[in-house]
């Protein structure tokens, strides 16, 4: 059993490191912002902040690689879409790194780690709603990556998953609404016509 859980939380690991990798990218070699939220760049700096600070209080230590990966990534992002959009990129990330980025803090100071935990797990979907919200909203989506949301998927299911084995509810919420917001903008690109399970395809065709 421990060696399930290990190999789980491993491979929840690697696709939670992957994740922002293929937005990153993709910002960097297009150029292209259209359906990419600045806000959800931004909060998603700040939580995967938090998740560290948390996994280090809690003792979670599987949190900490993806999270500090995640940072490092979600601050590559910024500079790309900064350097791509200008200025008025600025206003959508500090909204999202000082207003929904500090949701944790309250719950932190009245009831500790436990409920800043409770908190990240919900603030997961808060995390990832601007990124839908923009995706909904807009018809021109060619700045988003398909990849981050299926490996957003999958990190979500594993994590469900492993706190099926593990009991963890801040990991719990996270993996319940990271599941839902992907899905969200996965139908949504498939609506518009941008074939996001087209990536898959390509993969398996490039390793045969």
């Amino acid at each position: 059993m421990q060696f399930t859980v290990t190999l789980i939380a491993i491979a929840a690991t690697v696709l939670g490191s992957w994740m922002a990798f293929p937005q990153a990218r993709h910002l960097l070699r297009t150029r292209r912002v259209d359906g990419v939220s600045p806000v959800w760049i931004g909060v998603s700096t700040a939580i995967n902040g938090w998740w560290i600070a948390y996994g280090l209080a809690a003792e979670v230590w599987v949190l900490l690689p993806v999270a500090t990966i995640s940072v490092l990534l979600y601050a590559t992002m910024a500079f790309a879409y900064v350097a791509a959009a200008g200025r008025r990129a600025w206003g959508g990330l500090a909204v999202g790194v000082g207003t929904l980025g500090m949701v944790p803090l309250p719950f932190l100071l009245v009831g500790g780690w436990t409920a800043a935990g409770i908190a990240l797990g919900l603030g997961y979907g808060l995390q990832l709603l601007p990124a839908v919200v923009a995706a909904c909203r807009n018809d021109a989506l060619g700045g988003i990556a398909p990849g981050t949301w299926l490996t957003a998927w999958g990190e979500a299911a594993l994590w469900l998953v492993y706190v099926l084995i593990v009991p963890d509810l801040a990991l719990g919420l996270a993996g319940a609404m990271g599941l839902t917001m992907a899905s969200v903008i996965l139908v949504r690109l498939a609506v518009t016509g941008h074939r996001p399970f087209a990536v898959v395809g390509r993969r398996a065709v490039a390793v045969s």
